[in-house]
């Protein structure tokens, strides 16, 4: 990532990795922000797992990419753990290394392939590089020469001023550690996708960077710049609010935390350097996302991966929205416990569709109703106390006036007859209603129709196989799929969901919930074909800048209404 601060690249590496692990690339992101904290003594999370802390919207961001095995592993190893690191002289003595022309650097492998042996156990910790985030740096905190003693606990706006050297070098060290983590990730742990989440905000940096990348992996590893700016005051002022609540700010007074930050941005900005220039004339692939893709600019944009994160980008967008998932209602071959088929509803499931309708059409009026609130109590600048950031949508009606159009409601459903069923309810005039293949059941090809006990009699080798791995299974027979054709056709569903401003209730299957949810909680791969999706229960995903907020709702025959799950989480089945 590279750009200032509060221009969303937490934000962005979230939604990116997420995206890219539910498509079965293992990516991670490194956070030298946590690195900084957690050496600072101010949070105990390691550097180098996932971000706890969203700071913002769309930034600028790296992406690394390669297949293991097209680099020379042994001596990367070596050259990384027997050998000072060029790195730690940059960081030392305030010297760039000798034998590495900065101005000339070699351009970045353009195409960047995707991984080749999956490791399902990608989640587990990897080796620091010889180095621990909690180790003492620089001494931090500890005395200077003259005797006094600076402690870079309080990383307020001066510890990040460029005239301050000190904290300059400490800031530049952590950030090569991480990097050498996300390197060390690649390499050594057949990881597809390192995300390097800082401001890289200044040129010389951003040298330092493909200098240190291309000494430890050589050209073959891609990289990809990302580049998001916030032209928008508006904007801007929204995601510099969401800082209020982050762990440099946390507990403080709201006003006083603004005016630093604000400060600290201000600092960044003396030797900003946007993308640009330097890239192209070097041949670098960038992409530059402004006001949160309001305008996108690509440059040299190759390979399978580059392509996908890059498609990915242009569809996503920050408008408030509740995204609604459930199976069918229950069906004639589900009391028959057959699997597949085209079956109609039962009468169970024709009143679990009815009550489906009236819950959603209720939820969606107290929805409005709790945005007007939202929008009627939020400050402007904000006032002492006040922590809640506005409302960052905006809705341009070309005069410069901002207005918040009435939220429009989609229903999608299968082509299959107890989805359709299902919505038939919803009345086409105050949603959308709309029918798509994408979301059919799992094809259970030449086993259509039968009972997992006749699968288990009839083809007993095939059901050992399926219940060993059944994320890569495939049915046997015409159409017959696996889970992770199910992910592939989703793919364009997913892009759609993101791309789009309003709600949307998705009337699936079993199969289709699992994956849906899988992605929008960013669950690992192992977790997806077994989650235990019951009949009659309702999810509701709510995206936020920090993440999404997830709720469950289990039907109620007595009732005919649906009963909140308090503390709710998704378990595997069995």
């Amino acid at each position: 990532m590279v750009g200032l601060p509060a221009r969303g690249k937490s934000y962005v590496t979230k939604k990116m990795a997420r995206y890219l692990n539910w498509l079965q690339h293992d990516a991670r992101i490194f956070n030298v922000g946590e690195k900084r904290r957690v050496a600072a003594g101010g949070s105990s999370v390691p550097a180098a797992n996932m971000p706890t802390q969203t700071t913002g919207f769309p930034g600028v961001d790296q992406v690394g990419g390669f297949t293991p095995g097209s680099v020379d592993h042994a001596s990367c190893q070596k050259s990384s753990l027997e050998s000072p690191s060029p790195a730690a002289k940059v960081l030392l003595n305030g010297e760039l290394p000798p034998d590495i022309d900065h101005e000339n650097l070699p351009p970045p492998a353009l195409d960047v392939p995707g991984p080749s042996d999956i490791d399902p156990g990608f989640e587990t910790e990897f080796p620091h590089n010889c180095r621990s985030a909690a180790s003492p740096i620089m001494g931090l905190p500890g005395e200077s020469d003259d005797g006094d003693v600076h402690d870079h606990r309080n990383h307020s706006a001066s510890f990040f001023d460029p005239d301050n050297t000190e904290a300059a070098e400490l800031r530049e060290q952590l950030a090569m550690e991480t990097l050498d983590e996300l390197i060390d990730f690649l390499l050594y742990q057949n990881g597809s996708v390192g995300i390097f989440d800082a401001t890289n905000s200044t040129l010389e940096r951003r040298k330092n960077i493909m200098a240190k990348i291309r000494q430890r992996a050589g050209p073959e590893l891609g990289v990809l710049f990302l580049e998001s700016q916030c032209i928008d005051e508006n904007l801007l002022e929204s995601n510099m609010r969401l800082k209020l609540s982050g762990p440099d700010y946390k507990n403080k007074d709201p006003v006083t935390a603004l005016a630093d930050f604000k400060k600290r941005v201000a600092l960044y900005e003396k030797r900003y350097v946007p993308l640009g220039e330097y890239e192209e004339r070097n041949n670098m692939s960038y992409v530059q996302m402004i006001d949160v893709g309001r305008k996108v600019v690509s440059h040299q944009i190759r390979g399978f991966l580059s392509a996908q994160t890059v498609y990915y980008l242009l569809n996503f967008n920050l408008s408030p929205r509740q995204i609604w998932i459930t199976r069918h209602g229950e069906s004639k071959d589900n009391i028959a416990g057959k699997i597949g088929g085209d079956s109609d509803l039962s009468e169970t499931g024709l009143a679990y569709a009815r009550a489906l309708t009236r819950f959603i059409q209720h939820q969606r009026k107290a929805w409005e109703i709790r945005q007007q609130d939202k929008a009627a109590s939020t400050h402007f600048p904000p006032r002492p106390g006040d922590t809640t950031p506005p409302n960052p949508e905006y809705i341009s009606q070309g005069d410069g006036d901002d207005v918040h159009a009435a939220k429009n409601f989609c229903v999608w459903t299968s082509m299959l007859n107890r989805s359709i069923q299902t919505a038939q309810f919803f009345d086409e005039e105050d949603f959308e209603i709309k029918q798509m293949r994408m979301l059919d059941e799992l094809n259970a090809g030449s086993m259509e129709g039968l009972t997992y006990d006749e699968i288990k009699t009839r083809y007993p080798a095939e059901y050992e196989h399926r219940r060993k791995d059944k994320l890569h299974y495939r049915y046997p027979g015409a159409g017959g799929e696996s889970y992770l054709d199910i992910i592939n056709r989703l793919r364009a569903v997913i892009v759609e969901v993101e791309r789009m401003t309003d709600h949307v209730l998705l009337v699936g299957h079993r199969s289709v919930a699992r994956v849906l949810l899988a992605y929008f909680k960013g669950l690992k791969r192992e977790e997806v074909a077994d989650l235990d999706i019951p009949l009659g229960t309702l999810y509701m995903l709510e995206p936020k800048p920090y993440g999404v907020d997830f709720k469950a709702y289990r039907y109620n025959a007595q009732t005919e209404w649906f009963d909140y799950l308090p503390s709710f989480q998704l378990k595997t089945a069995g």
